[in-house]
């Protein structure tokens, strides 16, 4: 099984992401959609309003976890797992991802029009990713 092929398959098909961080001993998880380029292997963007508290967070520990939110989970489980990665705002605007992510999210493009002035773009900065094909079907890859 090419693991590094099913990763780039999953990051492509799924549009969103659970987003685990956690300030003093609390988690706090939300869903967020995101682009991801295989280009730049490791390395996961996704955009917020500037100044929520999630943000803020950001700040106190850039520490964080994520996984894949299956499209239709009753379907299958498949999903990503990245337990050690760090975060931190992009150089990149909303702008200069604009097209990656409305092809990725037709959505998006009202989003961006509309208050694309109030969005910070991040990054999620990571070296490995747990496979998860199936209950008995699973890998990790280094990237």
């Amino acid at each position: 099984m090419d693991f590094s092929k099913e990763f780039n398959r999953i990051m492509e098909d799924t549009n969103n992401i659970a987003l685990a961080t956690a300030i003093n001993n609390t988690p706090n998880v939300r869903i967020v959609n995101f682009y991801y380029n295989p280009e730049n292997k490791g390395m996961v963007y996704f955009a917020s309003f500037r100044g929520l508290p999630k943000t803020i967070e950001f700040l106190q520990n850039n520490k964080v976890a994520f996984t894949t939110v299956p499209k239709i989970p009753d379907e299958n489980s498949e999903h990503i797992r990245v337990s050690t990665a760090t975060i931190n705002k992009s150089s990149l605007s909303i702008y200069d991802l604009k097209e990656e992510f409305i092809k990725k999210l037709p959505s998006y493009e009202m989003i961006i029009n509309q208050a694309g002035d109030m969005l910070d773009v991040y990054e999620i900065h990571f070296k490995e990713a747990n496979v998860i094909l199936e209950v008995r079907q699973s890998g990790k890859i280094t990237l």
